[in-house]
């Protein structure tokens, strides 16, 4: 595996006195694809949102490159990305979702940056841009939430059950889009999927988890 981008070490995470997450180490090496695979429950959408840096463990250290997140916790917030189920979007038009994190950023030229996402997660920029939120369909708000995670060429992006209730053309897109990321960008990926044997394609590797604990790679 190459040089790891993230590393836990020892982390727990507790919720009212019960341990539901409890890894003694784990690596993501840069540009690594990792499936994460286990029942509702065994603590996939825990360590996604640590791996996200959206939660800091109870317990334990994480490091992103090499360095402890919380030397740095708003540093290392904004090189990984992840993407729910369910996606979330401000109440704006198209545009204004994806470039809201380029505004941000203080980014420059950011028409095209959003015409370039837009493109790759299979909609049209001509036809969406001005679309307001309310006005897509489940499977178009998803791609729209990923490209608003593309946009920022994260280091990490990390998707849980993405395409579980979408269309199957939306699917597909959201899956192309995520794989190039990493082929394009170095982006390292990490799903988490009730789709074995998607996981089993795409990823590097798979990581089982059974309350809260990792039971099997493969």
């Amino acid at each position: 595996m190459s040089s790891p981008i993230i590393k836990l070490d020892n982390v727990q995470q507790v919720f009212s006195n019960r341990t539901v997450l409890s890894i003694e180490t784990l690596e993501l090496g840069e540009g690594e694809i990792v499936g994460l695979a286990g029942p509702n429950g065994s603590g996939k959408s825990t360590l996604l949102k640590l791996l996200a840096f959206i939660d800091s463990p109870t317990s334990g250290v994480i490091e992103f490159c090499g360095i402890p997140t919380s030397n740095k916790p708003g540093a290392v917030h904004r090189q990984a990305t992840l993407l729910v189920q369910e996606p979330y979007l401000l109440k704006r038009t198209v545009y204004a979702n994806i470039a809201y994190g380029l505004r941000v950023r203080k980014k420059n030229d950011i028409s095209t940056k959003v015409h370039n996402a837009l493109v790759e997660v299979g909609l049209d920029p001509n036809s969406f841009s001005q679309r307001q939120w309310f006005e897509l369909s489940g499977g178009e708000a998803q791609r729209v939430a990923l490209a608003a995670r593309l946009v920022l060429k994260p280091k990490v992006l990390l998707m849980d059950e993405p395409t579980a209730s979408l269309d199957t053309k939306s699917a597909q897109l959201i899956r192309t889009a995520a794989l190039n990321a990493r082929d394009q960008y170095g982006t390292s990926l990490v799903i988490a999927s009730h789709d074995l044997p998607w996981l089993g394609e795409v990823s590097d590797r798979t990581i089982h988890l059974e309350h809260g604990k990792i039971v099997e790679i493969t």
